[in-house]
């Protein structure tokens, strides 16, 4: 169903009466299953001003957290995209934007992601004592701010989608 709300949309517009110059079109609630937003496009479609009207196009989307979707994106592909990003929000765009393949996204975050920290410092501070005996001595002495350069060279993927939060990911 068309939802004005929704907060994963797509704009998708009447070709025929876009190549009349006139602007007729609707937006779609993206979450819909691929189904739905095929039946909101042939019900636009068949309220056309123009008769027959067959082809569509996406002329404008929102909330899919950077991700581009091209004028001729397939639908299957926009449900896909939505719906990780619905599930993901910020992440999840990130993630996809990083990659460029929302499978490879998939992945990542189902089987290498980590959690969340304020910075990779802290990340490599709770590893560190989580897994290290530190004598009291010397835990003054530990610089975590080096560790994180390392860990983000050698062992981590990091995604920071705001101020003092950064998501850690073990690199595949």
């Amino acid at each position: 169903m068309k939802d004005q709300d929704a907060d994963i949309r797509i704009y998708v517009a009447c070709l025929a009466a876009y190549n009349n110059s006139i602007l007729h079109g609707v937006w779609i609630d993206a979450t819909q299953s691929v189904d739905e937003i095929h039946k909101d496009i042939q019900a636009m479609l068949k309220a056309s001003p123009i008769e027959n009207a067959e082809e569509f196009a996406i002329h404008d989307y929102e909330g899919f957290e950077g991700v581009a979707i091209s004028e001729y994106s397939g639908i299957e592909e926009v449900a896909e995209l939505a719906e990780f990003i619905e599930e993901h929000g910020v992440l999840g765009g990130e993630l996809i934007a990083h990659f460029n393949d929302l499978d490879y996204a998939r992945e990542t975050i189902e089987a290498h992601y980590h959690g969340e920290y304020s910075s990779l410092a802290d990340f490599a501070q709770e590893l560190t004592e989580e897994t290290t005996q530190i004598p009291d001595n010397l835990a003054y002495y530990i610089d975590y701010e080096a560790m994180a350069r390392d860990l983000e060279i050698n062992d981590v993927l990091t995604i920071e989608t705001s101020h003092n939060e950064v998501h850690i990911f073990w690199r595949h």
